[in-house]
């Protein structure tokens, strides 16, 4: 029998009932699911609740808390999967604390110098494959050597739980040129030219993000939360202005009722509960960072991503492509004076 998905049901804008809902929809698929979460809640079959009434919130520093509150749903959960008890981890809670509390139970797998936050983000006019944006905020410092894992666990998990066979994977810079950008970045780029196992077409600039050219995009934690962040506002403001123009008389009305199927199927492809959350890569185990203003589609779509990972091995799988690359920590040693981990 499958072990559950630890569900953090504490976190999301819409309180513990919506990720209990969001439960329901992937428990009834037949995906187990142990809920950690208040006594309050009334689970269906399918779903196991291991009550607790502490939590870590978004104001918390997420060390401090994770340490000093063993009780919390997110730590709770995260030690559930490391002594086995459950497959994966998901969270729609504090970024922060979801990301300490997997990688101080789960650790980090063999041979990986840190962890990266993969986020998932839906590409306009695509056949719906999503594209792969590491690091998207657990790494705020990095050296040249965490690029060049970070261009390799990106592409081991394409291949698994995205079917991108032959993933393109790019480096984030301000010119395609391979002598463009800090220096971190030509040097990940000379090492990354010709490497065995991995697939490297160059710099791509943040104007061809969602170009659809490559299939991972690499940066630092820093400059990908930026971006993200930005690529988020930017589709609202697009959104709201659209509505509105749609709205100022009567010809643009009707053009509006015109073009509303086609802008109906633009916003479900670039919504972001389509993909569920980013994933934590670079762990033993899988973790899954949910957004916090999830829908209950949004959470079951989280959880689908987290049991996929684990049914198609993609913790297994991204170790054996490290190992054979020699991508691992040993190959990429870290320079003597190296930014201790976070």
């Amino acid at each position: 029998m499958a072990l559950p998905v630890a569900l953090d049901a504490y976190g999301a804008d819409g309180g513990p009932d919506l990720v209990l809902e969001g439960a329901r929809i992937v428990a009834a698929e037949g995906i187990p699911i142990r809920l950690f979460g208040p006594s309050s809640l009334d689970p269906p079959p399918g779903i196991e609740l291991d009550p607790t009434n502490e939590w870590i919130g978004n104001e918390a520093e997420p060390v401090a808390a994770v340490r000093s509150k063993p009780d919390a749903s997110v730590v709770r959960a995260a030690a559930a999967v490391a002594d086995g008890r459950c497959s994966s981890l998901v969270s729609a809670g504090s970024t922060g604390a979801m990301m300490t509390a997997a990688l101080f139970a789960l650790k980090r797998a063999q041979g990986v110098h840190r962890p990266a936050l993969a986020a998932q983000i839906p590409v306009p006019g695509s056949d719906g494959t999503p594209l792969v944006f590491l690091d998207a905020g657990a790494n705020t410092d990095v050296r040249p050597q965490h690029l060049i894992q970070f261009a390799f666990l990106g592409s081991a998990f394409c291949r698994p739980v995205l079917g991108v066979e032959d993933p393109r994977v790019a480096l984030l810079s301000v010119g395609e040129e391979q002598k463009k950008g800090r220096a971190d970045v030509v040097e990940a780029h000379e090492a990354l030219t010709g490497a065995e196992g991995i697939r490297f077409i160059g710099n791509l600039e943040g104007r061809d993000l969602l170009s659809g050219e490559a299939d991972v995009i690499v940066t630092d934690g820093f400059t990908g939360n930026v971006t993200l962040k930005t690529l988020e506002g930017t589709a609202r403001a697009v959104a709201d202005a659209v509505r509105a123009a749609a709205r100022s008389g009567p010809v643009a009305s009707a053009g509006g009722l015109l073009l509303r199927p086609a802008l109906g199927g633009l916003r479900r492809s670039m919504d972001p509960n389509a993909v569920g959350g980013a994933i934590l890569l670079g762990l033993r185990g899988v973790a899954v960072v949910a957004h916090g203003s999830s829908t209950p589609e949004g959470i079951a779509n989280a959880v689908r991503l987290a049991d996929q990972a684990v049914r198609e091995r993609a913790v297994e799988r991204t170790g054996e492509l490290l190992a054979a690359a020699g991508a691992t920590r040993d190959a990429l040693r870290e320079e003597p004076s190296g930014t201790a981990e976070r």
